[in-house]
């Protein structure tokens, strides 16, 4: 068997066609851990599984871990809880965030309580049981472990509420996956040789032509290129992969091609990377597969 991260949604809040919400997912043979919930989800873990990777079958997306409980992490969370069900997974999904997961999946349940009394009790008789997430509200720490993996949660910074990125060791690989977090010496620490590092970061030439607030608000919340560069250098990661890259440009200007766009941002953004770090780099997309 062998370890492969997946990168679901690449994007950001902004909506752009051609990058579905923050969301990845680890796999290690016939299991799957998912690391946050943007909105799309469920469709591109069916895109996945449709192009070979099992193990994101709708019965077996039973694991997701929460980074923080912004909207464009956790809009798929809904999707998650009962699309699978509907489609007969026959377990609970086990959802692990920081404090106000509880509250928030409890609100999500009373929104769709019609629909699911309906599927339970109609024509459909859906299994009662597996519709209700088991949730799990964590510190820093191991919070998942079992024969083949486990996952260590470790407190980032991003704004004023709890935020954690995730350290995943399996048999044949460790991976490092950020979350949204400004630069951090504890990041440099966790990914220490790790095999693949999945990080966020922004373009900071695109940051320098904002407003002094945007400035001020991008550099206390998330990562530059050239900060993100000095953490994989630091800590000798094998991989870095980039990802929900903040471009700082208007992607709804005029209907132009946003993917060509995006493509140049890419291509300035790794520039920027290249004048620190040395080491192997991706610049993730949705879909990707990294073994």
């Amino acid at each position: 068997m062998k370890t492969q991260l997946v990168l679901l949604g690449c994007g950001t809040p902004n909506a752009c066609p051609n990058a579905s919400g923050p969301a990845s997912a680890v796999t290690y043979g016939e299991d799957s851990y998912l690391f946050d919930c943007g909105p799309g989800i469920v469709r591109q873990a069916s895109k996945a599984y449709h192009q070979g990777i099992d193990a994101l079958s709708m019965d077996r997306l039973k694991y997701v871990f929460i980074t923080h409980l912004h909207s464009d992490h956790t809009l798929g969370l809904n999707d998650l809880i009962l699309t699978p069900w509907v489609l007969e997974r026959h377990e609970p999904l086990h959802i692990y965030g920081p404090k106000g997961i509880k509250a928030m999946v409890e609100h999500l349940m009373l929104a769709y309580q019609a629909d699911i009394e309906l599927r339970i009790h109609g024509f459909e008789q859906a299994d009662a049981k597996a519709c209700q997430p088991i949730v799990h509200e964590i510190e820093a720490g191991i919070v998942f472990q079992n024969d083949t993996v486990k996952i260590e949660a470790f407190a980032v910074s991003h704004g004023e509420w709890s935020c954690y990125a995730y350290k995943i060791i399996t048999p044949d690989k460790t991976i490092v996956i950020s979350g949204d977090t400004c630069p951090l010496d504890l990041m440099i620490q966790k990914a220490k040789n790790c095999d693949i590092l999945l990080h966020e970061v922004y373009y900071a030439a695109g940051l320098a032509q904002r407003t002094p607030a945007w400035q001020k608000y991008h550099a206390s919340m998330h990562t530059s290129s050239y900060a993100l560069a000095k953490i994989a250098q630091a800590a000798h990661v094998k991989l870095l992969i980039t990802y929900q890259r903040i471009y700082h440009m208007n992607i709804q200007d005029n209907h132009e091609d946003i993917t060509i766009k995006m493509q140049e941002r890419d291509k300035l953004i790794e520039q920027e990377i290249r004048e620190i770090y040395d080491g192997a780099l991706a610049m993730g997309k949705d879909l990707d597969v990294y073994e």
